[in-house]
């Protein structure tokens, strides 16, 4: 029998404040952290605003990621000594490729498992790791591994650690896209036209439910349901029918022995992208056909943060379960047909049972996680 998997410890930091309590506050005020970009000069760009983190080094070719991980793992309180380790950021720190081009000695940690051993040595584990890049779905891939290795005893604890910065490379690359909104980030709105970037790192512990709770530790939720599939649509572009969002969504529901029906909410991935967002409802109707029930995103108030995103928004989850509300999606005046009395600008109520949570990203990955209240799907 495979064993329950909960949630013991969590933290973040965004452009919204450096701990889950102040972005939880932030986000129910319908506060957004998008504002003009500092990081680097945008002067030859089409567009300016990003949601950066507050007091980063902004000095040319420092490793904002490492400072970012660090402020994230730093907050927690709840790390058993034989945690498996998985970091589910960057594949290559941007800005130590940026400092080559320009000539500049760069010396700090640049890959993924340097980036996984120094959170290792700063936690005082040594029971092994590894990484995991799936684009924008990385830390929900994270979490669904982290789950797949406590349930089947193979590891009894796991932290899945996720820092990203918005990044000269990655900023034009978006730009170059046709991707940012030279707007307002505003998912699901009817007149969408784009999304914004932010920085954002996160980290989650994870523990088999039984030791946790004999332990006395509380935990914050259970990790009831995963599931992982690819659309193999485009390198870039989402499959406009949301086959592979549908795919990933089932085989969560069926591994948590769920139904459509019994889903309270949706966290979306929500970037503002026209195609995204469609995307997205698409697979909602395909699933959960006309029904109404709330659904919402974060990335209208701390922006898209890219690997981080699916552990920032799973902590968010687990709050939202716990207080038995969903936060407004910022930046949403009028929802497009589909979204009409599921997406809101204002907070909305739920049981506090359970919440389901789906990240995409390029190449065509798609990830989903059910979370639930502890013992409420058995």
């Amino acid at each position: 029998m495979k064993r329950k998997v909960c949630i013991i410890d969590g933290s973040i930091a965004t452009g919204l404040g450096d701990t889950l309590e102040e972005n939880w506050k932030a986000l129910c005020d319908g506060k957004s952290a998008i504002a003009e970009l500092k990081h680097f000069s945008t002067e030859n760009l089409e567009h300016h605003k990003a949601a950066c983190v507050k007091g980063l080094h902004e000095g040319a070719f420092e490793n904002r990621i490492l400072e970012l991980a660090e402020r994230a793992i730093k907050q927690l309180s709840n790390v058993p000594e034989n945690s498996f380790v998985i970091w589910t950021g960057v594949k290559e720190n941007v800005e130590h490729i940026e400092s080559k081009a320009a000539g500049r000695k760069y010396d700090r940690m640049t890959l993924p498992n340097e980036y996984r051993q120094h959170i290792a040595n700063q936690l005082k584990l040594n029971s092994g790791g590894m990484e995991i890049n799936a684009a924008c779905a990385s830390s929900t891939v994270g979490i669904a591994m982290a789950a797949q290795l406590i349930s089947e005893g193979k590891c009894s604890s796991a932290i899945v650690c996720a820092a990203d910065i918005v990044s000269r490379f990655v900023f034009t690359g978006f730009s170059a896209l046709k991707a940012l909104s030279p707007t307002v980030c505003r998912p699901f709105d009817e007149k969408r036209d784009g999304l914004a970037l932010g920085d954002g790192a996160a980290a989650i512990v994870l523990m088999a439910t039984d030791k946790a709770i004999a332990q006395g530790l509380k935990p914050m939720a259970e990790v009831s349901g995963w599931g992982i599939a690819n659309d193999a649509n485009h390198i870039t572009g989402p499959a406009r029918d949301g086959c592979g969002l549908s795919d990933a969504i089932n085989a969560t529901l069926k591994m948590a022995d769920a139904s459509p029906s019994d889903i309270e909410a949706f966290c979306a991935h929500g970037t503002g992208t026209v195609y995204n967002d469609g995307m997205e409802l698409s697979a909602i109707e395909n699933i959960f056909g006309k029904r109404k029930f709330p659904i919402f995103s974060i990335k209208g108030a701390i922006g898209h943060t890219l690997g981080a995103a699916g552990a920032i928004e799973a902590l968010t989850c687990a709050k939202a379960i716990s207080e038995k509300t969903v936060p407004p999606t910022a930046g949403l005046k009028a929802p497009e047909a589909r979204a009409q009395g599921r997406a809101s600008q204002l907070s909305q109520t739920i049981p506090g049972k359970n919440i389901l949570t789906s990240n995409s990203g390029f190449g065509g990955i798609n990830a989903a996680l059910l979370l639930t209240e502890t013992g409420k799907i058995e």
